[in-house]
């Protein structure tokens, strides 16, 4: 399988225009995981791709730090998860959200806690704070869907960046 990789730093904008090519793109069956500290902006990213597949502006889309998993309706059904009350993947299988992810766009916050329950082809989202207007982010993955992904990304961070709603 082909590894693919993307690596950028810039303004809040450029980020968030990034992710939300990156839902434009993406389809059912795909996993992203964000990685990064807290106060990286794994939730800002993910609004902005929850707006690219098509989550509509008026639908608040917060991070689900305890409710675990928040189900939208986009293009097709989107589920945003954030594991960091998990405490490990055994915590996860009752959740199941990897098997509920089949026919959804996956985007999971510290998918570090679901250890090897994390799909194979995922694209991993690494976002590190430089200061705070700027964000270093490395997108890879293996596989077609993510050179898909990947090369969403490249050219939504080139494009000129347009107000994402949140």
């Amino acid at each position: 399988m082909t590894r693919v990789r993307f690596e950028f730093e810039g303004p809040r904008g450029r980020v968030r225009a990034a992710a939300r090519a990156m839902g434009e793109a993406a389809s059912a069956g795909d996993v992203v995981a964000l990685v990064g500290p807290l106060g990286a902006g794994k939730t800002v990213f993910a609004q902005a791709l929850l707006r690219g597949a098509g989550v509509p502006a008026d639908v608040r889309v917060s991070s689900p730090t305890f409710a675990i998993v928040h189900e939208y309706q986009g293009r097709t059904k989107v589920l945003h998860a954030d594991l960091y009350r998990l405490s490990g993947p055994e915590s996860l299988d009752e959740v199941g959200l990897f098997s509920l992810g089949i026919d959804a766009i996956t985007v999971v916050e510290w998918p570090e806690r679901a250890g090897e329950l994390v799909p194979r082809e995922t694209v991993w989202v690494t976002i590190t704070r430089v200061s705070p207007l700027r964000r270093r982010v490395v997108i890879e993955g293996e596989g077609p869907r993510a050179e898909s992904l990947v090369a969403a990304a490249r050219e939504g961070f080139a494009s000129k960046p347009r107000r994402v709603a949140q």
